[in-house]
């Protein structure tokens, strides 16, 4: 897209965005009926495509196999150790209507809420699908929480059945699912049913050998996945829902506090996931997709499922880590699917880059025409490294800012246009982005600011489940706008830099140095991989920065380097960067979606107690 395509576009989508959300909606998304009102906001609280009727199944599979495209492939899914499973179009509509019959047949009906604990399989994907086909409320916890925290959701949610495995792979070895579900849903008195897939049997179909099943200490309430599924009828009409009746939820866990039920809804969330993954991605219908996410964050639920989906293209899935069994898989995976769109995160990359370009280079990598970055500021070492050797300096990079409650996109690099290493770039159409101080007035460009999203967009969240004081406290921390709780910098052109955390900051002698800053400014340095940056107490300073590097491989651990990374800080932030403290580490502490756990660092170096750790990526 030209810039001056997109300026044209972009000035109709703010100047009338009620009608400019109706056309996309008219045009991109059918409905069993038309909305009576595009949208009605009644502060804090809004609801978009008001009266309308529909079912995202309906437009993610049925419209497809309707024009033609039900031999389509959907999804290839691979992993770590053996085969390929592809899926079409049509063979995943009767797999999501027998799962969505087989719920039926255990009592849940629209509104019921189920979770979903299990790994990146395809099957995953047809239980998330066969519950919105019934109106049943999916809520996808990450197969890496602790059982704790796994039952804190089903009790908030009052979910009445649980969908798991037995097993996730990683690094070659199971990780056991089954007995985390087990420990949480015990003396649970809304739970009534535990759905487990087999991945023994599973496994035995696909040719690779079974390893005992089940545990055969099995409670009542547990029932097995594809004998569910093997009497079911293929046939389930979708449930006509309203476009504001809720579609999942997905919880928030920040540092502190019991974590957030975000709630999206169907009719703005399906428009929107929709067109930002047709237009970010500049989709067409032969484009092979990749987004490396997991559908327990909002990154698999919206570029995994429904976006991808919705627009009725391929995607590939892969259970695993990026640098297993060889620093190459992932190359290797690109290149034997002609993977046309990648889409990732920083940290990924940067465990990419760690390892060398000479893993890349021995793969044909030129089916690739867009790589994006997702989860977290990139650093612009690392955009340039991405762009030069995985791109091939012939793609188009598109950093995507967003959150589990904005539901899609919102600040990005589209295609085409000019892009700035470590900028996520312009607002999205529809979307009012500004940076403003702490009473909403906007700060000058170059300076740095809140991030704020001036109205209502289709796929914001509705509430926060059994919260609302929650909810209204995105509007009201400064008054009337949507409060992101990132600080950012628009530049003169508009784009915007995302700095991290408003949170997430260093208290330096008054000074609040963002984190995310200096950790770009760190890896910028040629001998370092990854940086991540925490405060210790400091009796004059008021705090402290101790900074963890990871070095290159190329790199050796000194003195004299210290001294080279500290003037390297000096010169690129200022003295006031300079971490107090630097110490070399093999690696960082980080979750299974690759966020770096700084809380880990910090704890430990405190000699306070680190908290639950069974996110670690271990």
């Amino acid at each position: 897209m030209q810039q001056q395509e997109f300026q044209k576009i972009y000035n109709q989508s703010i100047q009338d965005p009620e009608k400019f959300w109706a056309d996309v909606a008219s045009e991109e998304i059918e409905w069993g009926k038309k909305w009576d009102k595009v949208f009605e906001w009644n502060f804090p609280n809004y609801q978009w495509f008001v009266g309308g009727k529909l079912n995202i199944t309906h437009n993610c599979l049925d419209r497809h196999i309707k024009n033609g495209l039900g031999d389509k492939i959907a999804f290839i899914y691979t992993n770590e150790n053996y085969g390929r499973i592809a899926i079409t179009y049509a063979e995943l509509l009767l797999q999501v209507n027998k799962f969505a019959n087989g719920l039926k047949s255990l009592g849940v009906k629209k509104g019921d809420r189920v979770v979903l604990y299990m790994p990146l399989v395809i099957e995953q994907i047809v239980a998330m699908l066969g519950c919105t086909r019934i109106g049943a409320v999916h809520s996808v916890v990450f197969a890496g929480f602790s059982d704790k925290a796994l039952r804190e959701r089903i009790e908030d949610l009052q979910a009445k059945v649980v969908v798991t495995a037995t097993w996730t792979l990683r690094r070659g070895a199971k990780k056991e699912l089954l007995p985390t579900v087990e420990d949480a849903v015990k003396k649970l008195e809304c739970m009534e049913k535990v759905i487990v897939l087999d991945r023994d049997a599973v496994a035995a179909r696909h040719g690779a050998p079974s390893k005992g099943g089940m545990p055969r200490h099995a409670t009542t309430r547990r029932i097995d996945y594809n004998r569910l599924l093997e009497n079911q009828s293929d046939t389930c009409n979708p449930e006509v829902m309203d476009s504001e009746d809720p579609l999942f939820v997905l919880y928030t866990s920040g540092s502190t506090g019991k974590p957030k039920g975000i709630v999206h809804t169907v009719g703005g969330y399906s428009v929107y996931t929709h067109y930002t993954t047709k237009k970010v991605f500049n989709l067409h219908q032969d484009s092979i997709f990749w987004c490396t996410a997991d559908p327990g964050w909002i990154t698999g639920h919206s570029y995994i499922v429904y976006g991808p989906l919705s627009n009725g293209i391929t995607s590939v899935i892969v259970e695993g880590v990026p640098d297993y069994p060889a620093p190459d898989h992932w190359y290797k995976i690109i290149e034997e699917e002609k993977v046309n769109v990648f889409y990732t995160s920083p940290t990924a990359i940067r465990m990419l880059r760690k390892h060398g370009e000479e893993y890349c280079q021995k793969h044909n990598l030129s089916s690739l025409k867009v790589l994006g970055t997702v989860g977290e500021p990139i650093n612009p070492e690392v955009w340039q490294w991405y762009n030069k050797y995985i791109g091939n300096g012939q793609c188009a990079i598109v950093d995507t800012w967003w959150q589990t409650e904005t539901g899609g996109h919102m600040i990005v690099t589209l295609p085409g246009l000019p892009q700035k290493p470590g900028i996520a770039g312009l607002p999205f159409f529809g979307i009012e982005a500004d940076v403003v101080n702490q009473e909403g007035q906007n700060v000058p460009a170059g300076e740095k600011g809140f991030l704020v999203i001036k109205k209502p967009w289709p796929s914001a969240l509705r509430t926060c489940l059994n919260n609302q004081g929650r909810f209204n406290q995105y509007w009201n921390e400064i008054k009337g706008v949507y409060f992101t709780g990132d600080f950012a910098i628009k530049d003169a052109d508009g784009y915007i830099q995302i700095l991290g955390r408003s949170d997430d900051v260093i208290n330096i002698s008054g000074h609040r140095i963002g984190t995310a800053e200096v950790e770009n400014a760190l890896v910028a340095h040629p001998a370092v991989s990854e940086a991540a940056v925490i405060p210790k107490p400091d009796e004059i300073k008021g705090e402290r920065m101790k900074a963890f590097l990871v070095l290159k491989d190329t790199a050796l651990a000194s003195e004299d380097l210290i001294k080279k990374i500290k003037f390297h800080m000096r010169h690129e932030i200022a003295a006031i960067a300079v971490p107090d403290e630097i110490e070399f580490v093999p690696s960082l502490p980080k979750t299974r979606s690759g966020k770096i756990m700084r809380r880990v660092l910090k704890a430990q170096e405190l000699g306070q107690p680190v908290g639950d750790l069974t996110v670690l990526d271990k």
